[in-house]
């Protein structure tokens, strides 16, 4: 090919990217549905970002997917009245030309394929959410419930409580929504309404409360009701504490975004939550380390079964260490979190078993605070209760982040040369780092990325929704 049609094609691809974005913009906005190719979100995304999902595509089904052959599929789908689901479309379009050489019969196809979703939630109401802290996962909370803003978005951002309320603060509490050193600018507009003590964020109206304790809000009089409040402190983790929510006029549920105490559900998205019961009404997410873990960990023992094994993480520093050598209650944490690695303990392995029950008195675990901001990674070494080898190991979870129900979970990289850096802003729980795979035997050591902020604000995002009843289907179901 010559330069000038490499040139040529370049343009086309980038022109076609441009004609997706105003069609997936919609698509969320008006009618709840995010699009991914091969897991890959597009919401949002800039036009080099959906060429190069596109271009990705390749590592997974050994052939690159053109951006002219998934528009079309993004065409029809705009055309039918499918509502709150996530729609993979390069899957959809792999699967239509292994079979197809022509365009005619895309619109059919996809009316079948996507049939689940058609008019899906319709009758579900929109429900009430209350942010109350506003720290790291309290922003990327805010972030990803105002990227969801249209008229099919089901779950409505209300109001955020904060301690305090001193001269400036409503501004300086929007300029960090508005900036963030690791997640960079927020994508939009935020203004203030001082009179009112709001925020108005892409056109989302955020009442600002302050308040000392969770039983001092009065909701109802601003309007808001049977609310889900989600509590971003970690000051109360017992239902003594958490259930303080409950007291404030307006206040239906609370969700923990930490791990709690006694007989509190701990969650994690995708593998225990259909435990959730309509009836539950203080729930925690758990922890972003449980979040990461807990998904690898049931893939391997679905098909392997785990003897035992230990958990290293790998964990960036966090706001509770200390910026410069200070007194700290806790061992070690007083040293100076940028220039120390500091070993420290985590509860997230044993914490897995709230979740996964089967890995009950399996598993030890253990932590080590490094100096970066942000991105984590997770050591698991197991023993298997059936052979295997690194081969295989990793065309199973490959299989796992791409074709199973917990491919919204896990994500899968083979490149090797992926450091902590690329991994912001991921929206999985955890990424298998398949070139760092060790499998002999029965023993398998495995490698997980995770973003500990916004990879873990998602999986807090999803049990949220089915806190509320809000679930999101994924199609295709055939893959």
């Amino acid at each position: 090919m010559s330069a000038d049609k490499h040139l040529q094609s370049w343009q086309e691809r980038f022109e076609m990217a441009e004609a997706m974005q105003p069609l997936l913009g919609k698509l969320y906005r008006n009618q709840g549905v995010e699009v991914v190719v091969y897991g890959k979100p597009l919401l949002n995304a800039s036009t080099i970002e959906i060429i190069k999902s596109h271009r990705l595509v390749r590592r997974h089904v050994g052939d690159k997917l053109r951006l002219r052959e998934s528009f079309p599929f993004i065409q029809a789908l705009s055309k039918l009245a499918v509502k709150q689901c996530k729609v993979d479309i390069g899957k959809l379009a792999v699967n239509y030309w292994r079979d197809h050489s022509d365009a005619s019969q895309i619109e059919a196809y996809m009316a079948t394929e996507l049939s689940a979703g058609i008019n899906y939630g319709d009758d579900t109401p929109a429900r009430d959410v209350v942010l109350y802290g506003f720290g790291r996962i309290g922003r990327l909370l805010a972030r990803l419930l105002i990227e969801r803003t249209g008229k099919s978005n089901k779950l409505c951002l209300r109001a955020i409580v904060l301690r305090g309320g001193k001269k400036g603060d409503l501004e300086k509490r929007a300029s960090l929504l508005r900036r963030d050193s690791v997640h960079g600018p927020f994508n939009g507009s935020v203004e203030v309404d001082e009179e009112n003590n709001a925020i108005i964020a892409n056109g989302t109206y955020i009442q600002i409360i302050y308040a000392n304790s969770p039983d001092q809000v009065d909701y109802t009089q601003y309007g808001i009701q049977n609310a889900l409040i989600v509590d971003n402190t970690g000051i109360w983790k017992d239902e003594a504490g958490l259930g303080l929510h409950l007291k404030s006029p307006g206040a239906a549920k609370v969700l923990l975004t930490a791990p709690a105490s006694g007989a509190i559900k701990n969650i994690v998205h995708g593998v225990n939550d259909n435990d959730i019961l309509p009836e539950d009404t203080i729930v925690s997410a758990a922890s972003c380390t449980t979040n990461a873990i807990t998904p690898v960990l049931k893939a391997l023992n679905d098909k392997y079964g785990i003897e035992n094994g230990h958990v290293e993480t790998i964990h960036s520093y966090t706001n509770d260490q200390n910026l410069i050598d200070n007194y700290h209650s806790a061992d070690r944490r007083g040293r100076s979190a940028p220039l120390n690695m500091v070993i420290t303990e985590t509860g997230a392995a044993k914490a897995v078993a709230k979740a996964l029950p089967v890995l009950e008195g399996k598993l030890t675990g253990n932590a080590i605070r490094v100096p970066t901001p942000n991105v984590s990674m997770a050591i698991i070494s197991v023993n298997l209760n059936a052979e295997t080898n690194r081969d295989e190991l990793n065309e199973y979870l490959k299989d796992m982040a791409l074709l199973s129900e917990l491919q919204n979970q896990i994500d899968f990289t083979e490149s090797t040369e992926i450091v902590s850096s690329d991994l912001v802003g991921s929206r999985y729980a955890g990424v298998i780092d398949s070139q760092a795979t060790i499998a002999e035997g029965k023993r398998a050591i495995l490698y997980v990325w995770y973003d500990n902020e916004f990879g873990y604000s998602c999986q807090v995002v999803g049990v949220m929704q089915k806190m509320l009843g809000l679930t999101t289907l994924s199609l295709p179901n055939s893959q």
